[in-house]
């Protein structure tokens, strides 16, 4: 069994690394042998000049991406000669976003408005496929320019002057012009090409991690011999991490494939919504005490009433997803603080909840950045997905750990149960071996003639006997301790009616309310028989009792017979192993153990120590 997990596991590991290394050789091969010429990323397609919300006008950098935050942004300048004549086409990748091209007298060239009666839809046959028809809603859109167009049916030439109108049109908030309208340049279906060599590697990377948490962490969690919850959402995490990315990279090129630009956008809303939605389960199912999952239920039900409220609005058409963005943020917001204060309130009781939290602070110091870059800008971008990588795969190493540990436990507990089944097979060969059977039927033999209704009852009761010996074969737990005392007394009957008048039995029962393992206590009795009262030539009483303490529950065992000295190494030809099992059953599934004091003349005493943490509660016995 051992080798068949680790096998797995190792399977799994390795299938995965495999799809890593191809996928990443491709993305290099495509990096070493494409040409960057064919097409080209510009950060805006006119030189000139730029004014943000009415304010001074800045000169267009080449090469440097316009990061101002911005509801309206108008650009003014001259279209490149290598623009004109030597690209076929340019794309408009915009998202949320209105804009309209035109020369300086005023006359359109391409415009993606409102007012716009074709909307997105002017280069398909099709009657609007999945179309929500939100025309106030911008959405995700992208659109072509032909250079070639323009200067044979426009007369535009390099020394046209061209003004770029770019509007924002929900008030709550800034964006970032950089984030909202991307361009490229290309000789002949370059936004496929662009795709192909930009995107496509990334997102195969990202589908790998899919398959990666939808599979990996639940079959791991499977093949270890149980379902376990945090496991489970762990692994929707990162699936849904590794769609949120895909979402992320294809996110511009969305319109080429589906025709409404609002459910482009959409479907990258509701991605992010929920990623978040995983991340919050994640949270609650790290957390062990009852009272802190209720509450994080409680949250992560008022998320997801969030996000089902904003999604009826946008389809009913009163309010769009981007819209919503900011009492989303805020709701997203406050779920994740109240977690972090659940988790905050586990560590009383859970020590792990500190260093699942430490786990997390990449993702909130990144989180921490961009909310300040909203009001200051800072170099470089998208500082979040970088945090949220770095988180992730924090996550991964961490369970990867945890699920080795598991592993070992699981390899521990299999063969803890095989010596424990070797146990019970030895104790129950040792009870009905040949010669103790022959004693057993003699004596009911005898009693057939003497008073055939006890030979009737003593064989019902043998009977009972070796079908209880049998039986537990199939326990693998501790029993109750009154189902172990019933068993005893049979055996006890039988050697009473062997031993007649020579063996006494008393009893003296003050505690019942624990668990032990099954034929822990009847080798010891059986000693006591045998090699006690049974070697003493007028006979003698065994006395089986229990007690209660502060802090155990204590099975004694005593008899008078010969004794023996308990410092003297016996070798009496007579295998010790059935006490040896006895004491390490008692001693794996209890944590007890036993105790022996013997006077040679006088007799033997044995005590079973059962500590109470070892023990379940009273519900549970009950």
């Amino acid at each position: 069994m051992k080798k068949i997990i680790e096998g797995k596991i190792w399977t799994a590991v390795c299938v995965a690394l495999t799809l890593l290394m191809i996928v990443s050789a491709i993305w290099i091969g495509m990096r070493y042998y494409v040409s960057m010429d064919i097409y080209q990323t510009p950060s805006m397609f006119l030189e000139g000049e730029y004014s943000v919300d009415g304010g001074e006008w800045k000169s267009i950098e080449k090469d440097r991406y316009i990061t101002d935050h911005f509801h309206k942004i108008v650009f003014k300048g001259k279209m490149s000669k290598k623009l004109l004549m030597y690209f076929g086409s340019l794309t408009i990748s915009s998202k949320n976003v209105w804009y309209t091209l035109k020369t300086s007298d005023g006359t359109v060239i391409q415009s993606y408005n409102f007012d716009d009666e074709k909307l997105s839809y002017e280069h398909t046959q099709t009657d609007k496929p999945l179309a929500l028809d939100m025309p106030n809603t911008p959405g995700y859109c992208v659109k072509t320019i032909y250079p070639d167009y323009l200067t044979k049916t426009e007369n535009i030439t390099e020394d046209s002057d061209l003004i770029f109108e770019v509007e924002y049109p929900y008030s709550y908030a800034l964006v970032s012009y950089n984030d909202c309208v991307d361009v490229t340049a290309y000789y002949n279906e370059g936004m496929y090409l662009r795709f192909f060599y930009d995107a496509l590697p990334p997102v195969l990377l990202f589908v790998l991690i899919c398959f990666f948490g939808l599979f990996f962490f639940p079959v791991a969690s499977f093949i270890l011999g149980k379902i376990d919850y945090k496991y489970l959402t762990f692994g929707m995490l990162s699936f849904l991490w590794g769609l949120y990315m895909i979402m992320q990279q294809i996110s511009g090129y969305l319109n080429l494939w589906i025709v409404d630009p609002t459910v482009c956008m959409m479907m990258d809303k509701i991605t992010g919504y929920c990623f978040v939605a995983a991340v919050l389960f994640y949270f609650k199912a790290n957390m062990s005490s009852r009272g802190t999952r209720i509450a994080a239920n409680i949250a992560s039900a008022a998320y997801l009433s969030c996000v089902f409220t904003v999604f009826i609005l946008h389809l009913c058409h009163i309010r769009d997803l981007n819209a919503s963005s900011m009492t989303m943020n805020f709701a997203t917001a406050g779920s994740i603080v109240i977690m972090i204060v659940l988790l905050c309130v586990e560590m009383r009781i859970n020590r792990n909840a500190l260093f699942f939290l430490l786990s997390w602070v990449p993702l909130l110091l990144t989180v921490a950045i961009d909310a300040v870059d909203q009001f200051i800008h800072l170099p470089g971008s998208h500082y979040f997905n970088y945090g949220l990588a770095i988180t992730m795969i924090v996550q991964i190493v961490r369970l990867i750990g945890d699920l080795r540990l598991q592993y070992k436990e699981a390899i521990r507990h299999q063969q803890m149960q095989k010596e424990l089944y070797e146990a019970k097979v030895s104790v129950m060969t040792s009870q009905i071996r040949p010669h103790f059977m022959y004693n057993a039927l003699t004596s009911i033999a005898m009693m057939c003639e003497i008073d055939p209704k006890i030979a009737k009852e003593a064989t019902i009761t043998f009977a009972k006997y070796l079908r209880g010996n049998m039986d537990s074969l199939k326990q693998t737990g501790p029993v109750p301790f009154t189902q172990e005392l019933e068993h005893l007394k049979k055996y006890l009957y039988i050697e009473k009616l062997r031993f007649d008048d020579l063996l006494n039995i008393e009893y003296d029962i003050q505690a019942t309310d624990f668990v032990l393992p099954l034929l822990s206590v009847q080798p010891l009795v059986e000693n006591a028989v045998k090699h006690g009262v049974g070697m003493k030539e007028d006979g003698g009483t065994v006395r089986i009792s229990t007690r209660e303490t502060e802090t155990a529950y204590e099975v004694v065992i005593e008899d008078d017979g010969v004794g023996f000295d308990i410092n003297e190494q016996k070798d009496d030809g007579r295998s010790h192993v059935g006490m040896e099992n006895t004491k390490k059953r008692l001693h794996d599934m209890c944590g007890g153990e036993v105790k022996i004091e013997s006077v040679v003349g006088k007799g033997t005493t044995v005590i079973v120590i059962l500590p109470k943490e070892g023990q379940p509660n009273e519900d549970t016995l009950s």
